[in-house]
C-alpha cells in the first residue's frame, strides 16, 4: 500500500474526495426488534466471515448496548473508500445482509475517514502504511448523492414528461436536515437524480419518499422502469435503493461568488469495463485545477461513480460549449489521451478518443445529459 498525499485544497473554496487513501470506519446503528437479540447474532455470526473476505475490508466489531439490549452497534474499517463504496452498492452486500433484515427494526449508517488515531505509543506508521492525512478536507456542509436507473427502451419522452411536472416536496426535513436541490437528468433511457442535502441524507431521502408528490411520480414511471420494483414492501425498496445508488466520490467548488449566468449540466461518461474507479479518479485530479482557475468557467463540480458508471455534475458560468475542456474536466491534452483510454467512445456513439478541440466539443455533446428538472428550495 503506498502512501497517498494530503487532500488537495482549494483557497477559499471547497475540496472533498474519496480518493485521498485514508482508511475508513463505518458505524451502522441497528435497532433489533424485540426477543431477536439471538436470532440477530447468529445471523452475524454466519455472515462476518464472508465480508472479511471482502477486498478492502481490514476489521469489525459487533457490540451491543449496555443501556438497552435492542441497540446494536457494528464497526468496520476499511482501508480506503473506494473498496467499502464498491461493496455497500454491490449484489453482493445485498445477498450477504439479506439475513439480517428480518432481525432489525431500524438502522443508520454513519461512514468516515480516520484523521486521527492514537494509541498506547505514540509511533511512526509502519513501512507501506497509509499515512493519516496531515489536514482536514473542506466542506460546505451539504451532503450530494445521486440514484440513477434505467427505463424500457422508446419510454424515454414519457419519463420526461412525467419526471419534469411534478410539485417540489417539502424542504424541510426536522430541525437539523433541508433538502436543498433536487437535479434530474436523462441519457438515453438512463435517469439520475442528484439531490443536495443540508443534515442527515438518510433522513431526507425518507422524508421525500413519503410525500405524496414524489410517491404519485414513482409509482406513475413504475411501469417503464426496466428493473421491477415495489417501493411499498420493504426488501425490494432496499434493493432498487441499493442498485441505484450513485456516490459522490468527489467534489471541489471554486470559492467564487455564484454570477447570474450559471448553469448546471451533467455528463454520462461510461468507462470501459473494468476501468471506471481510474476514470473518476483522473476527472477527479482534474477537477482541483479546473475549478481553481482564476478566469475558469467551472464554479463547482461534483463526479458520481459506481462499477463502469460515471457521471460528472458541473456547474458552469457561461454556455458549457464554450469552453469544453474545462466542463468535461479535461483541458490539456495528457488529460484527453488519458480519459481516451479509459472511456467506452462506442457506448456515447463516438468513433475515438477526444484527440483535439473538435473531438472534446464531439464527446460533450454526445455526453451530455438532457434536463428534466432542477429545483432549489427557497432560500438554499
Amino acid at each position: 500500500m503506498t502512501v497517498s498525499p494530503d487532500p488537495p485544497t482549494v483557497p477559499g473554496g471547497v475540496s472533498s474526495t474519496a480518493f485521498d487513501g485514508s482508511r475508513v470506519r463505518v458505524l451502522l446503528m441497528l435497532d433489533v426488534h424485540d426477543g431477536a437479540q439471538q436470532q440477530f447474532l447468529d445471523a452475524y455470526e454466519r455472515m462476518r466471515h464472508r465480508v472479511a473476505a471482502v477486498p478492502g475490508h481490514l476489521s469489525d466489531q459487533l457490540c451491543q448496548s449496555l443501556e438497552n439490549p435492542t441497540q446494536w452497534l457494528l464497526t468496520s474499517e476499511w482501508e480506503s473508500a473506494p473498496p467499502f463504496l464498491a461493496w455497500v452498492n454491490s449484489e453482493e452486500h445485498i445477498d450477504m445482509v439479506e439475513p439480517l433484515a428480518d432481525c432489525v427494526r431500524d438502522t443508520r449508517s454513519l461512514r468516515y475517514t480516520i484523521l486521527r488515531e492514537t494509541g498506547g505509543t505514540d509511533t511512526a506508521p509502519a513501512p507501506g502504511s497509509v499515512a493519516l492525512q496531515s489536514a482536514p478536507r473542506t466542506g460546505d456542509n451539504v451532503v450530494r448523492h445521486a440514484l440513477t436507473f434505467t427505463v424500457t427502451p422508446g419510454s424515454e419522452s414519457k419519463v420526461a414528461e412525467i419526471l419534469s411536472g411534478y410539485a417540489s416536496p417539502q424542504p424541510v426535513v426536522n430541525d437539523t436536515t433541508r433538502l436543498l436541490r433536487t437535479s434530474l437528468f436523462l441519457h438515453g433511457n438512463r435517469v439520475v437524480r442528484a439531490v443536495e442535502v443540508r443534515g442527515d441524507l438518510q433522513d431526507a431521502l425518507r422524508h421525500v419518499s413519503r410525500q405524496p408528490e414524489v410517491r404519485a411520480v414513482e409509482q406513475a414511471i413504475d411501469p417503464y422502469l426496466e428493473q421491477e420494483r415495489d417501493l411499498t414492501d420493504p426488501k425490494s425498496a432496499r434493493v432498487f435503493f441499493t442498485r441505484a445508488a450513485l456516490p459522490a466520490v468527489h467534489h471541489t467548488a471554486s470559492g467564487r461568488p455564484e454570477g447570474t449566468d450559471v448553469r448546471r449540466c451533467a455528463l454520462f461518461l461510461p468507462a470501459v469495463p473494468g476501468r471506471g474507479e481510474e476514470l473518476a479518479r483522473l476527472l477527479s485530479r482534474q477537477d482541483e485545477a479546473v475549478a481553481t482557475h482564476a478566469d475558469g468557467p467551472v464554479q463547482a463540480a461534483t463526479v458520481f461513480h459506481r462499477d463502469d458508471i460515471v457521471v460528472r455534475l458541473v456547474d458552469v458560468n457561461g454556455d458549457p460549449e464554450d469552453a469544453p475542456g474545462p466542463v468535461l474536466a479535461l483541458p490539456d491534452a495528457a488529460s484527453a489521451a488519458e480519459a481516451g483510454r479509459l472511456l467506452d467512445a462506442a457506448a456515447l456513439g463516438l468513433d475515438g478518443p477526444p484527440t483535439d478541440e473538435r473531438a472534446l466539443r464531439r464527446l460533450l455533446a454526445h455526453a451530455r445529459m438532457q434536463p428534466l428538472t432542477d429545483r432549489r428550495a427557497p432560500a438554499s
